[in-house]
């Protein structure tokens, strides 16, 4: 199948690799790039040939986060809070099928993984990074939550919060360190690290692998993770409506994506 926004290649020990190519963009996650990525790994999905999944970045990283530029998909028009909500959940209904998909899903990421990438890393079963990479959802400082909020789950409520609640970024490094990432590598040796690993999952039979799956998401599932998935639906559609994030818009849509950051991040520096 051709496709726009991303790059599909699969090698002979059943690993498909699946690229984000919007380079110019960082990788920024406009709609057709998140319908392009889910329809890549269903297709894997039901492909005998293909055993383990690899999402990673083109350029510079893996994603800046979702496609918020003026005149974007996302910034399009003034929406009221139910088709706000609606289109949220259409969103987060995308990242469930990751989380859903029957074969592991690796996320490589590298560069910047910040807001809608933490959303769409956090939904795949485990995150390979390099050291010098950058994670945050700065997106909590003027635009909304979370839509996948496996940080709690992943780092526990302190770790989260401290996220969370200020922003702030973090390398690498320190995401392996409290469980954000299962591991942290140099970056010319990433690459060579996640495919090491998803070659040995490959050679798991195919059936055990989506039962094991299925099994450890039904623990993590136990512990409400689907609900507070739509709770986040639900209160980032709230938040949307809060002074400082229709300020955000404003100034967006009137002086740019640069001036909205600087007037969002400004005061952080």
């Amino acid at each position: 199948m051709e496709y726009k926004d991303i790059i599909c290649n699969a090698n002979p020990d059943g690993v498909l690799v699946v690229t984000m190519n919007r380079p110019d963009k960082l990788n920024a996650l406009s709609i057709n790039l998140q319908e392009e990525l889910v329809r890549a790994l269903k297709e894997g999905e039901n492909d005998p040939r293909v055993k383990v999944c690899v999402i990673k970045g083109a350029g510079r990283g893996f994603s800046s986060g979702y496609d918020i530029e003026p005149g974007g998909e996302v910034a399009t028009r003034q929406r009221t809070i139910l088709e706000d909500k609606s289109r949220l959940e259409k969103v987060s209904e995308r990242w469930m099928k990751i989380w859903n998909l029957k074969k592991p899903v690796l996320a490589q990421v590298h560069g910047y993984c910040l807001g809608g990438g933490t959303d769409l890393a956090l939904a795949c079963d485990i995150i390979l990074t390099s050291e010098d990479a950058r994670f945050g959802h700065p997106g909590v400082r003027g635009l909304g939550l979370p839509l996948t909020p496996m940080w709690a789950y992943l780092v526990g409520p302190q770790w989260a919060k401290r996220m969370l609640f200020t922003g702030d970024q973090i390398d690498g490094r320190e995401a392996e360190r409290i469980g954000l990432a299962l591991k942290a590598f140099p970056a010319d040796k990433l690459e060579e690290e996640v495919i090491k690993l998803a070659g040995r999952m490959a050679l798991v039979p195919d059936e055990l692998l989506a039962l094991n799956k299925a099994l450890i998401n039904r623990v993590v599932e136990e512990m409400g993770w689907k609900n507070v998935v739509q709770a986040a639906c639900e209160l980032d559609s709230i938040s949307h409506f809060s002074p400082p994030v229709i300020e955000f818009w404003k100034i967006l849509a009137e002086k740019g994506i640069k001036e909205a950051i600087k007037w969002r991040d400004g005061k952080f520096k």
